[in-house]
């Protein structure tokens, strides 16, 4: 009977240690599965940005630039907690990481905390300010990026007791141009051509300020150039910019210029079609683009039988050339005047020009020659026999260059656009794909073509307008439909009660 007796016992002892551990052995799996799930997380991850205006979205110029980097970028972060913009400027320097697969390290600190740290590197990066910055440092190159140059405040609500509100937020231009600055070393220069009226580039009075202040901040300096005070244009000047000349350009000058084309020299020109520059065409024509004696123009509808001429002409970027590859299909308004341009390819193929249309007016535009009259039934008609012409206002030109993008060869290029107005201040702040258009040409001159991109959006506000019919359908809805949508059910539901 004893005998009997131990056995159960004994058996009950090994399975509660068998069961012991069995759930032993679980935890343990469990644990490395959880384990190895992080891990892989960590290393293979995915963010996505479901904001309104994509605002922690990083451009695909910045990836593309993250992407050429061979060495560490550092940055350091010294700002207050009360600073306006500290977190847009956190989670902005958290997508630089990521998208920096590991060649951006950054380090916090807080300048009022952690004094010793931040006098220590104050010393090291010669910091003399108390503005909360970034200071960014590549093989042992430093750069700073403040506050104030992240981000546009708008100080209207102090005198009501309210703190300062961003207005506009550019930290990721602040911060890819001075990574710019860093990696490349010295800036690229664009010589901008002056003498025959073109938009002056001086402060306060430049009608181009915030294109002279984008691009520069893609590490180009200006050097304003006057073709009648020099022998030859300055040797570090590989590229020139003329936009708007009201007077045409002088023998000499034209000397000079075409002596720029045959040594690989790069031009972005920027006609106005109202100015009488038949030299400057002359040389376009020489490379193949002419540019026509007229004005594009279209009818739009205004009412169900009225019908207004304008004269600004919306058109489109197409995606075959590097210089409008990230623009493809997006729209963009070129206000004032604007001719057309014809490309003559089979002309100049035997000197080994090759021309690419960049920039069409929509279906709907057509090139009027007799653009002084003011004969309406003249203007339809020719609506109607040319309006579905597709019509060129943008075109690249390059001389001995390979048609495979892959391959970069010094090269002579040139931009050329029949509307010199869509990249003043007053146009590019409506419409920011001017400005990307002008940014992808230059960077394409100059031959990098890593930075060609749509640049950095510029938060707008949401806005929501109605139609005069708009409303008053809203108005029923409000004052009659959902009113009786309940007094319906309710009558349904005493009427269900009483039967």
């Amino acid at each position: 009977m004893a005998d009997e007796t131990k056995k159960p016992r004994t058996r009950g002892k090994i399975g509660r240690i068998r069961i012991g551990l069995n759930v032993l052995v679980q935890i343990v799996l469990i644990l490395f599965l959880v384990a190895m799930a992080n891990s892989l997380a960590f290393k293979h991850y995915a963010r996505w940005d479901f904001s309104r205006d994509q605002k922690y979205t990083l451009s695909d110029k910045t990836k593309r630039f993250l992407d050429t980097l061979k060495g560490k970028m550092r940055i350091t972060v010294f700002f207050s907690p009360n600073t306006p913009i500290s977190g847009e400027v956190l989670n902005l320097l958290t997508e630089y990481q990521y998208a920096g697969k590991g060649k951006i390290d950054i380090e916090h600190i807080d300048p009022e905390r952690n004094l010793s740290r931040a006098k220590e590197l104050f010393d090291k990066y010669k910091v003399v300010t108390d503005e909360s910055l970034l200071v960014l440092d590549y093989e042992g190159r430093s750069k700073t990026v403040k506050a104030s140059e992240m981000a546009d405040l708008d100080q209207s609500g102090m005198a009501f007791g309210e703190g300062p509100r961003v207005a506009a937020f550019k930290g990721e231009q602040a911060i890819t141009s001075a990574m710019i600055d860093l990696v490349e070393g010295k800036k690229k220069t664009l010589g901008y051509v002056t003498g025959h009226k073109e938009p002056a580039l001086t402060e306060g009075t430049s009608p181009i300020t915030v294109l002279k202040t984008f691009i520069e901040n893609e590490n180009i300096k200006f050097q304003e150039l006057n073709l009648l005070d020099v022998n030859a244009i300055p040797a570090d000047v590989k590229a020139v910019m003329i936009v708007g000349p009201q007077y045409d350009f002088s023998d000499r000058e034209m000397k000079l210029l075409r002596d720029l084309w045959d040594k690989q020299g790069r031009i972005l020109l920027l006609l106005d079609p109202a100015a009488k520059t038949p030299n400057l065409r002359g040389f376009l024509n020489e490379l193949g683009v002419k540019v026509n004696n007229d004005r594009l123009m279209v009818f739009l509808r205004t009412g169900i039988q009225e019908l207004a001429l304008t004269r600004d002409v919306q058109a489109r970027f197409l995606g075959d050339s590097p210089v409008t590859k990230r623009l493809a299909d997006v729209r963009a308004l070129f206000l004032g005047g604007t001719s057309s341009l014809t490309l003559e390819p089979d002309r100049v193929r035997a000197a080994n020009i090759r021309l690419e249309p960049l920039i069409q007016a929509e279906k709907g535009y057509f090139a009027e020659k007799d653009y002084n009259t003011d004969d309406q039934a003249k203007f339809q008609a020719d609506a109607k026999q040319s309006s579905n012409v597709l019509l060129t206002i943008g075109a690249a030109v390059e001389k001995g260059g390979s048609a495979d993008q892959r391959v970069q060869m010094n090269s002579p290029r040139l931009v050329v656009v029949s509307n010199a107005t869509f990249v003043e201040d007053n146009a590019i702040t409506q419409d920011q794909q001017g400005l990307d258009f002008i940014s992808g040409g230059v960077n394409w001159l100059l031959s990098r073509e890593q930075l060609i991109g749509i640049a950095p959006k510029i938060p707008k506000p949401l806005t929501f307008s109605l139609s005069e019919d708009a409303l008053r359908r809203l108005r029923w809805i409000v004052l009659v439909f959902m009113p009786l949508v309940p007094a319906v059910i309710g009558t349904l539901v005493w009427w269900q009660r009483r039967v």
